[in-house]
């Protein structure tokens, strides 16, 4: 797991915070300085942050478990999307829907109705509406794939959130943690890292910034979920390993029964041969 160097973090603008007017004071600890009235990141603390964040994400992946990716941002929206995607992770680029965590089994019924048109599609029952009752579904069927699309696969709440902006994204983040579930993000000098378990104090606006942050993580995850494959054949090995020698002992105690009963059966035949003694 390789962690981005200072210059690398430098070039990406990764310590280009806000206004110093726009500050918050909770910040403080990861701003470095302040030039022409702009407050610069400490990007020491942010390489250590990162490198936190990706050992923590890349367990959980490993572990099995889902984290959703959260980015409504222009800059933001089609970076997660493709990195999310190759790691087949859920992501919310759209509006965040309320409720979406705290209110989870609403959500998914949204997402079961997509699957339900899919079916009509499929089966013939659009042929019997009418025209107008057709377009109508599908402008519906559009507007779920638009907003829910990318969380289709995510059955039960994820087992954390990673966010871009956590001043943008206050409502999710906020669900999280009435719920308990840990959160990753991009803090940049105008947001209060306090709501966020895992802080990477960075410029959360510069496209450049996100990407660099995003193929950290997704690397890290990668690596997690590569570990799962290896550790789930080597299980599967042993558990092989194991069985093997439990079939070979029932052979071989099959074969010492059917020893034992053919001298059984033997002694008699023998018994009745033998003359008898004068």
């Amino acid at each position: 797991m390789a962690t981005p160097t200072f210059e690398q973090l430098l070039e990406a603008g990764c310590h280009f915070g806000h206004l110093k007017r726009k500050w918050n004071p909770a910040m403080a600890p990861y701003i470095f300085m302040e030039r022409n009235g702009i407050h610069i990141i400490d990007l020491y603390k942010t390489a250590a942050k990162l490198d936190e964040a990706a050992a923590a994400l890349k367990n959980i992946a490993r572990q099995g478990k889902k984290v959703l990716f959260v980015a409504t941002k222009k800059q933001a929206k089609q970076v997660v999307a493709d990195k999310a995607s190759t790691i087949n992770m859920p992501y919310v680029i759209e509006r965040w829907p309320g409720g979406m965590l705290t209110n989870f089994p609403t959500i998914r019924k949204a997402v079961k109705k997509m699957t339900t048109i899919d079916r009509m599609a499929k089966d013939g029952t659009f042929d019997n509406l009418s025209k107008r009752e057709r377009l109508q579904i599908s402008r519906q069927r559009a507007k779920l794939e638009k907003t829910l699309g990318s969380i289709a696969d995510l059955n039960r709440l994820p087992s954390a959130l990673f966010v871009v902006d956590v001043l943008k994204e206050r409502i999710a983040v906020a669900e999280a943690n009435r719920l308990g579930i840990p959160v990753f993000a991009m803090v940049d000098t105008n947001s209060d890292p306090n709501g966020v378990d895992y802080v990477i104090p960075c410029n959360d606006d510069a496209s450049k910034s996100i990407e660099l942050v995003l193929d950290t993580i997704v690397a890290a995850m990668a690596e997690g979920l590569e570990e799962r494959k290896v550790e789930k054949v080597d299980t599967d090995k042993d558990a092989s390993a194991e069985a093997a020698p439990r079939r070979e002992r029932r052979r071989v105690r099959r074969a010492d029964v059917e020893g034992e009963a053919v001298v059984a059966e033997e002694a008699p035949a023998a018994a009745e041969e033998a003359p008898e003694a004068e």
